[in-house]
């Protein structure tokens, strides 16, 4: 039947149907008889090529692409199109599944592989970045270690000690610090919240991940504001430069109900929505003013305020390849990178500056609102009763949330209280969980700088240690560190905005403090 549609094909329907219409005026039995067999040629007709496409689309469909791509569907930015294998290992050539996996890399960018898959092509980058600040860790590090007993400071959050019984307080704080406090470094991937789940290495900020998945395989050469805070999310910095304010942990605090994003808790936590930086309002992103050079280098200065609003320091050295001068009005302006806008960038004229710059850091007058968390308590907890964190199971900790929700229902099979370590991946014994006595944002405190500076301070140590082991005995009760009054250290609140009425108010009231 298929072979006699194929040589009807041949056939123009127009005579058909001319043929017919004359034979019509002649006989109307045989019009019948040659309209019925008309039809039939159309349908043959349609068939034919309906098989044809089917057999066609049949054959295509048996010829799948060959290695990786025969299972994996990736697209890779221009620069990056390469062979699988270049940076995963395993068999590109492979068909077969347990072949092609074999020396499979499934982190080629994590920081144990970065230097020879990245290194390749990228060895100076990846090299210097090793041993800055973003992979270190170790001004934090160091910062809570040393409140806690340490002589001597640490390169590296990885030399951070293992510890699973601990016997000291700096013990105590060495497993506080891998288990529940390192969540956001390159050795790991992040909570599995859908704004925070990231990749490791250099894909912690050159890859885009949603809800724990890889969104594209094509690499960010300029790193958005949503990679920025798959880290600097809660109450740090980073979300304040979006006006973000976590609540409270209880059932009770955290409101609203209801919201128009697609989850509750994206970040783990429901936050207030404050006023956002000026400059995110005007369109900048973070990496306008935070370079790659200054992320990713062991030896970068810090950014200052005065870089770039001050003329005679940007005159001498524009501090970022976004800023240029333009002679038609004696102006600076920045192309940002977020919006692709030029921004004029205004420069210092108001007489504070003159009356206050030398001793006074800019935030403490154009700071809008700072994080204030004060009496942070941190318990580890190594029995299974939990009944006592009821209205607490939302600690922005994923494995914490998890095990409390599940074990604290009847109905459900209880899960081992159990959190692993951040930078090995090992399971150790104990939840570490979270609470304050009160947060608030409302005052900028203000405080003195190691070098005599005013500037804006924040209780960053201001947190106490427990212990209660499996049999109930408690080893350690609300231990708090070694640090400055209240645990107050220096911070600079991305939250900038105008002066205002008050800004002088701010300096005379603290000065005045200093002479009682």
């Amino acid at each position: 039947m298929v072979c006699i549609a194929r040589s009807l094909c041949k056939v123009k329907l127009f005579s058909t149907l001319l043929a017919v219409y004359c034979v019509s005026i002649l006989d109307y039995k045989l019009f019948m008889k040659y309209l019925f067999f008309s039809v039939l040629i159309f349908i043959l007709l349609c068939s034919c090529s309906a098989d044809k496409d089917d057999i066609t689309e049949s054959k295509n469909a048996n010829k799948s692409p060959k290695g990786c791509l025969g299972c994996h569907a990736m697209v890779l930015d221009t620069s990056h199109d390469i062979d699988c294998s270049v940076c995963h290992g395993g068999n590109q050539e492979s068909n077969n599944k347990e072949n092609g996996h074999k020396n499979l890399i499934k982190q080629p960018s994590h920081p144990n592989h970065m230097l020879t898959t990245c290194g390749k092509c990228h060895e100076e980058y990846v090299k210097e970045s090793r041993h800055s600040l973003h992979f270190t860790l170790k001004n934090e590090v160091n910062r809570v270690r040393e409140s806690f007993g340490a002589k001597t400071p640490i390169q590296s959050l990885t030399e951070i000690p293992i510890v699973q019984t601990p016997q000291t307080p700096l013990e105590l704080a060495d497993d506080l610090l891998r288990r529940r406090c390192l969540r956001c470094h390159p050795y790991y991937s992040g909570d599995n919240y859908p704004e925070v789940s990231r990749g490791t290495g250099c894909a912690s900020c050159h890859l885009e991940f949603y809800e724990g998945k890889l969104v594209s395989h094509s690499f960010l050469r300029k790193p958005g504001d949503k990679q920025c805070l798959q880290c600097h999310y809660g109450n740090w910095v980073g979300a304040d430069y979006y006006g973000r304010y976590e609540h409270d942990m209880n059932d009770e605090y955290r409101t609203p109900y209801t919201t128009r994003n697609d989850y509750f808790r994206p970040f783990g936590i429901e936050f207030h929505q404050l006023v956002p930086d000026i400059h995110q309002q005007k369109g900048l992103i973070c990496i306008d003013c935070h370079g790659g050079n200054q992320l990713m280098s062991a030896k970068a200065a810090k950014i200052r305020c005065v870089d770039c609003h001050k003329e005679d320091l940007i005159s001498q050295n524009i501090p970022t390849g976004n800023i240029d001068y333009s002679d038609n009005n004696n102006t600076y302006n920045l192309l940002s990178y977020g919006d692709g806008k030029l921004h004029q960038i205004p420069m210092m004229q108001h007489i504070a500056h003159v009356q206050y710059n030398d001793f006074t850091g800019c935030q403490v007058c154009h700071a809008q609102w700072s994080y204030n968390d004060s009496g942070i308590h941190l318990l580890r907890r190594d029995q299974e009763e939990f009944d006592d964190f009821s209205k607490l199971t939302i600690q922005g900790s994923f494995e914490v949330e998890t095990i409390l929700s599940n074990n604290l229902n009847f109905d459900a099979d209880e899960l081992d209280y159990v959190m692993s370590d951040k930078i090995t991946g090992t399971q150790g014994i104990g939840l570490w969980m979270k609470g304050y006595e009160i947060r608030r944002w409302e005052e900028i405190v203000i405080g003195r700088d190691a070098n005599g500076f005013l500037q804006v301070m924040r209780p960053l140590l201001d947190f106490q240690l427990s212990w209660v082991d499996e049999n109930e005995e408690v080893i350690f009760d609300s231990i708090q560190g070694k640090a400055p009054a209240n645990g107050m250290l220096p911070y600079v609140p991305h939250t900038t905005g105008k002066a205002g009425l008050f800004y002088q108010q701010r300096i005379d009231s603290y000065l005045s403090s200093e002479k009682l």
